[in-house]
């Protein structure tokens, strides 16, 4: 018997075989450090929020664009792989299964919603992969895993913002327009909260099934409850239908939102009846003069992105600087684990006028708020 092994051992087709067995553990796992530095994304390219998710990639990808043409990092360049989730959350985790399995990604980014990371956030924590800047400040990624780092403000310090200057004008009356899912009804408990601790009043809630059209039955309860304020938490499909049709009935009541809604994606949907709407920003203005600012801006047009930069633009293109920044620290470039790691000790990293903070027990990068207002042109201004 040991001859026939040592036989069968000694033939082409045994070493073939081996080779194809080592071959295939080698590529069974993310943590195999690649040719390139591979990163995922799920990301809503079609759908109702296509507009917010083709500008998360395009932020994304202008900056990788641009560091490739540098000669990449480490030698190797930056590849973003951007699947279409269509906004749904089953497809986004179905998109993170693919991405691990099939294209090994160093890391997972700017996915467009906490509801979009939910079922991502785990498989990245089991693989090990960094999960970063998702476009959301909701607890669930707050309270998230530890592979995950953001890069924005929470949505309960946009809240404050938000509620301290309606307030300080004696408005307390106040609708919440929120989803009506585990995340939307999460930031209404942050409203809810606030207000009982701040002025000891309960706001109302108007609640929408996410990816269904808001109907005219909404609009009078909206009307009915006499809000001094609307705060919005939906994203610029919803909240623009609610603007119109407010204004087509001519009831005006002040509105803010959420930076979830995505500034230019509401004003271009909602038009003239954007005026007037207070929009909370978590990253500078694209319009201001800072270097980041007119770094990114660069970077769109160099990469052929003809529309304005816009602040969800701004926001993947810091987020793709950052990103980055962690892979030039990387002690093992290409490897996962080593990316995590350099992002965990990234410490304080002025991205141009933005800066960032990350450490052993920082996870969040920034509290920067911003409460901007729709001008009667179609412009935000600070």
């Amino acid at each position: 018997m040991s001859k026939i092994r040592d036989s069968l051992s000694a033939t082409p087709i045994m070493h073939r075989l081996i080779g194809a067995a080592i071959a295939l553990a080698c590529n069974s796992g993310p943590a195999l450090a690649q040719d390139a530095w591979v990163v995922g994304q799920s990301a809503p390219l079609t759908g109702g929020n296509a507009a917010l998710g083709r500008d998360i990639r395009d932020g994304a990808l202008a900056y990788f664009k641009m560091v490739n043409a540098r000669g990449g990092v480490a030698g190797k360049p930056v590849e973003l792989v951007t699947l279409d989730d269509a906004n749904d959350r089953k497809t986004a985790g179905a998109n993170t299964t693919k991405l691990l399995a099939e294209r090994r990604p160093v890391a997972l980014f700017g996915y467009a919603s906490a509801t979009l990371s939910l079922d991502a956030m785990p498989q990245a924590e089991k693989a090990g992969v960094l999960f970063f800047a998702p476009l959301s400040g909701a607890d669930p990624v707050r309270k998230a895993p530890p592979v995950v780092y953001t890069m924005r403000a929470s949505y309960g310090e946009e809240m404050e913002k938000i509620l301290a200057f309606w307030t300080g004008f004696g408005m307390k009356k106040v609708v919440v327009v929120h989803y009506d899912d585990e995340v939307g009804k999460q930031n209404f408990a942050v409203v809810a909260d606030y207000l009982s601790k701040h002025s000891g009043t309960a706001p109302a809630a108007l609640a929408l099934k996410r990816n269904q059209p808001v109907e005219e039955s909404h609009i009078d309860r909206l009307r009915e409850a006499k809000p001094d304020v609307i705060i919005n938490t939906t994203l610029s499909g919803a909240a623009a239908e609610v603007s119109k049709r407010l204004a087509k009935r001519g009831t005006f009541v002040p509105m803010s939102s959420l930076s979830f809604v995505g500034a230019q994606q509401y004003i271009e949907a909602a038009g003239e009846a954007s005026a007037g709407v207070s929009i909370a920003q978590v990253v500078p203005n694209p319009s201001s003069n800072l270097p980041i600012v007119r770094e990114c801006a660069k970077a769109l047009a160099d990469s052929g992105v003809t529309r304005v930069m816009n602040s969800t633009h701004l926001e993947a293109c810091i987020g793709a600087k950052v990103l980055t920044e962690a892979m030039r620290r990387s002690k093992k470039p290409g490897d996962p684990a080593a990316l995590l790691a350099a992002m965990g000790s990234l410490g304080s990293y002025d991205t141009g006028g933005f800066v960032v903070s990350y450490g052993a027990s920082r996870r969040h990068g920034s509290s920067y708020v911003d409460l901007g207002m729709v001008t009667r042109d179609g412009k935000l201004r600070s």
